[in-house]
């Protein structure tokens, strides 16, 4: 029986990808019950190649015991492409058919909508500073408007 392939989905974080694997669905049937891979296996291997401007990638061998799951690619370069292909092995089986590439572009570090809320903090900043100028100017602390006479100053 050939493995796979999974299903994979992948979403970007700041200079990372996150891989998120469903296993494949077997053909195997207990009575009327469909088998999961890990019915069958117990453990399953997964093995991620990554694709770049640099080339291709194979990561190192990982194991799961779960249907679905995780893991995150790190210490990638921002505003870089990435693809991503996937394939599922047993210990006792190694015919599997990788997963479609799935590409997306892992984040830069400091992302737009940082640089937005720092523009608007320091807007509010600034208008806050000028509201209490003009109170303090206001109240005669700068700038007194009436001019006393000399011998009060």
């Amino acid at each position: 029986a050939i493995l796979g392939p999974p299903e994979v989905n992948i979403t970007s974080c700041p200079n990372c990808i996150n891989v998120t694997i469903k296993l494949p669905t077997s053909h195997f049937r207990d009575g009327a019950k469909l088998l999961s891979l890990l019915d069958i296996y117990e453990e399953l291997y997964y093995n991620i190649t990554l694709k770049s401007l640099d080339g291709e990638h194979k990561r190192p061998r990982q194991k799961t015991t779960e249907e679905v799951f995780s893991t995150v690619i790190e210490e990638l370069y921002p505003s870089r492409n990435y693809c991503v292909s996937v394939e599922v092995t047993a210990s006792l089986n190694r015919h599997s058919t990788p997963s479609p590439w799935k590409c997306v572009t892992a984040e830069a570090e400091a992302q737009q909508g940082y640089h937005e809320v720092a523009v608007a903090g320091a807007i509010c900043v600034a208008l806050i500073i000028a509201a209490v100028l003009k109170c303090v100017h206001a109240a005669g602390f700068i700038l007194p408007k009436i001019s006393f006479p000399q011998t009060l100053v």
